[in-house]
């Protein structure tokens, strides 16, 4: 069985929300969620980062309700980046004022035990199980260059002046390059995604023990905004999360 509960919210300085998200359970072991942050410092992220979402909600209806294109998940999760890359890149280059908009991408698809993620940019997911949360996504960003080379640690990431500059994203190129990561789950099993905004706030170990200490998502997803409201929210927040319980 598997639960979902997802949050956005603008925070305490920024004017508008440039997050988007959605999430559907289609059953007791189907569920899709994703994630998209548009680039606060380009034009128009928030009409970028809605249509990443829209386009992949689509993408997703047409393959659980008409089976159209029907394959793995792994390859929908591709085709439906595809498919956002291609709409805001069109909407784009036929509107001055939104010209060189774009967003982050963070999916699920979970299957059963199999979950497939996607991402392009610097929104994360996190697989918590009862070893411990580990990051399951690598971001595309100045900063994480820096830390995989040694130069800074990933605590100093998270103050970086330069830690919103990403190297890919949804609409900045003819090609969405995006990573794909395929694995299991095993029953109590938590998957989370979400926006910068909340990792910028809290730790990782932060994160896992507020998911730790909850009965079911929605309770942690509140939990956690509430937390990173706390703390002054600088930027947009947005958490999704899932939980899967298996009978043995």
């Amino acid at each position: 069985m598997i639960s979902i509960f997802g949050i956005t919210d603008r925070g305490m300085l920024r004017r508008e929300n440039q997050d988007a998200c959605a999430y559907q359970l289609i059953d007791e072991a189907n569920a899709w969620g994703v994630v998209c942050d548009g680039m606060g410092g380009a034009r128009a992220g928030d009409i970028a980062s809605r249509i990443g979402v829209e386009v992949f909600r689509e993408h997703m209806e047409k393959y659980y309700v008409t089976k159209e294109g029907a394959a793995s998940p792994g390859e929908e999760l591709k085709s439906a980046v595809e498919e956002g890359n291609e709409a805001i890149l069109f909407v784009a280059n036929r509107n001055k004022d939104y010209f060189g908009m774009g967003t982050t991408l963070v999916a699920a698809m979970l299957q059963g035990t199999k979950v497939s993620v996607i991402n392009i940019g610097d929104s994360r997911a996190y697989h918590m199980s009862s070893e411990g949360m580990h990051r399951v996504t690598r971001d595309h960003s100045i900063v994480e260059v820096l830390v995989e080379r040694g130069n800074i640690t990933p605590e100093e990431a998270r103050q970086h002046p330069q830690k919103n500059l990403i190297t890919r994203a949804l609409g900045t190129s003819k090609t969405a390059e995006a990573d794909l990561y395929e694995f299991e789950l095993l029953s109590d099993d938590w998957l989370l995604l979400c926006s910068d905004g909340l990792v910028n706030e809290m730790s990782d170990e932060e994160i896992a023990e507020v998911i730790r200490n909850s009965f079911s998502p929605e309770e942690a997803c509140r939990n956690l905004l509430d937390t990173v409201l706390e703390r002054g929210a600088p930027d947009n927040v947005t958490i999704l999360l899932f939980h899967v319980e298996f009978k043995e």
